[in-house]
């Protein structure tokens, strides 16, 4: 039994031996196909499955990869070469696989306000050339950016406008207005991005400055009354205090980005309203404000006729409604009126100006 086991632990280190003197030729049926720019190599040979269901299993699995490592290691050294510190460097080519990413794609970036409207309503962007003709300098130039064309920031001389203070700088207000615009740019950016993040966007308030203008003034003491518990309610005015303007109710508008089936069927009616000979006239709501109309003439009639001899005017004891005047005709035309408006289905329906003829 010992000599059996010497003879084995000899033959395995001259297996051994063997594998570490092995040559740098491998001989294969079909050739591996290579992308060195990933050090990635295809071996579409046939792998006999009795020698992966043997039991040395683990010994052709390691035969296998030495054997394609090696053509592997020989197709990078008929690549161009150089010498950086001493050291061999093969200049790898593009890869050409696609490989799987590493980490998820990025997320496109969500469209802007704008961008959502421009798509809804069909308005496509028109490219522009970057490149323009400079009518001061007689050449092309960018049509943004560092000395692009029609620069009015580099102008010498600048005039100022008849309804201008003479003593006001132009130059410090044009580049304040610059300001502004780039100020105002960036906030509509990130408004932006929280609307894409849905998040609440607080407002703009009012911006620190070394010296307020009265507006502004205004504005400061109008925000400080109202953010009391009662909102500004029992807040008393100071003395030569102005109402505030603007501070009233809101208007609500419909959004520009909404569903565009209601806004189309709104069009529609409008359409329709338009091309309709009949007008559309609620005769119940006309002849009640005529009535009413009629109710405070007579009011105001009968006040001035009060003296000292009692009321003027004939008073009627007669059960049901009477016209102020008392004037039968003016009574038939009321209740004429009041039946149609009950009917709602005679085609010739009247206009205000004819309900007030006829009454």
């Amino acid at each position: 039994m010992a000599s059996c086991s010497i003879e084995d632990v000899l033959a395995k280190a001259e297996r051994d031996e063997a594998e570490k003197r092995k040559g740098i030729t491998v001989n294969k049926d079909l050739d591996l196909e290579f992308d060195p720019g990933h050090l990635l190599a295809f071996d579409k040979n046939r792998i006999d499955n009795r020698e992966l269901k043997d039991i040395k299993r683990e010994d052709f699995l390691h035969s296998l990869a030495r054997d394609n490592t090696q053509l592997l290691i020989n197709e990078i050294w008929k690549l161009p070469t150089e010498r950086i510190e001493e050291v061999i460097v093969a200049k790898l080519p593009d890869p050409t696989t696609l490989l799987p990413r590493q980490k998820p794609a990025p997320k496109p970036k969500p469209p802007t306000k704008w961008e959502q409207f421009a798509k809804l309503k069909g308005i496509q962007k028109k490219k522009k050339t970057n490149l323009v003709w400079d009518e001061v300098h007689k050449e092309w130039r960018r049509r943004w950016g560092y000395k692009r064309a029609k620069d009015d920031t580099k102008e010498w001389l600048i005039e100022v406008p008849e309804n201008a203070d003479p003593n006001e700088n132009q130059f410090a207000k044009r580049n304040k207005a610059k300001k502004e615009r780039v100020a105002r740019n960036e906030y509509n950016r990130l408004k932006n991005i929280a609307r894409a993040q849905k998040i609440k966007v607080p407002g703009m308030g009012l911006a620190p400055t070394p010296q307020q203008s009265k507006a502004e003034l205004a504005q400061a003491v109008n925000i400080a009354k109202i953010s009391t518990a009662s909102v500004g309610k029992f807040q008393d005015n100071l003395p030569k205090e102005k109402t505030p303007k603007n501070t009233g109710k809101k208007r609500k508008f419909q959004p520009l980005i909404g569903d565009f089936s209601s806004e189309k069927q709104k069009q529609l009616d409008l359409l329709k309203v338009m091309d309709s000979k009949k007008p559309r006239l609620n005769v119940t709501k006309a002849v009640n404000k005529q009535m009413r109309e009629e109710d405070m003439e007579s009011r105001q009639k009968n006040k001035k006729g009060f003296g000292k001899k009692g009321r003027k005017g004939n008073m009627s004891a007669e059960a049901g409604y009477k016209s102020p005047g008392g004037d039968d005709r003016e009574e038939g035309a009321f209740l004429a009126l009041r039946c149609e408006a009950q009917a709602h289905s005679s085609p010739n329906l009247l206009a205000p100006e004819d309900l007030v003829q006829a009454l």
